[in-house]
């Protein structure tokens, strides 16, 4: 899929995202990015005493991951301009590692700005396990260019 632009999107349009599968690579590297070392991450002998009894992926590394995976479907690349926030996100069940997880992304309004020639897209992500449990979900609202803006905005128009 090719790049969307704000006009594009509709209430209750739906995209799902391939998956990817996370490793101890990604909870590694994770914890090196931001620091986060807390054991129950990165020391399997302490995860295994805890409620779940193996090590949980970081909860900011998944709702990172959903930005990532919504790239791979690309309707959002090239057209959209800043990602606004990330409104009442819930970390429902846990991520493990070894899970493949996708993005569900439901469009739940869109709103054109004053100027217009971007608007606003409010976006419903669902983080889905591969046994089909939501394990973190929330809103990204994301400022997309109009198509006009698009054409505009390219070199030489």
């Amino acid at each position: 899929m090719g790049a969307l632009y704000f006009e594009d999107f509709a209430v209750g349009q739906t995209f799902t995202t391939p998956g990817k599968t996370i490793t101890e690579a990604d909870v590694v590297n994770f914890a090196a990015w931001t620091g986060d070392n807390n054991q129950v991450h990165t020391d399997a002998e302490f995860a295994r005493q805890t409620r779940y009894g193996q090590r949980i992926v970081h909860g900011m590394l998944g709702a990172s991951l959903c930005l990532g995976l919504i790239s791979r479907i690309g309707a959002f690349e090239g057209s959209s301009v800043a990602l606004l926030g990330i409104d009442g996100w819930r970390f429902t069940n846990p991520v493990f590692i070894g899970d493949t997880l996708t993005c569900t992304v439901q469009i739940v309004g869109t709103r054109l700005t004053s100027k217009g020639t971007t608007g606003v897209v409010q976006r419903e992500l669902t983080l889905i396990n591969q046994r089909d449990e939501i394990v973190q979900q929330g809103r990204m609202d994301i400022l997309m260019l109009t198509r006009a803006e698009a054409i505009r905005s390219v070199p030489g128009s």
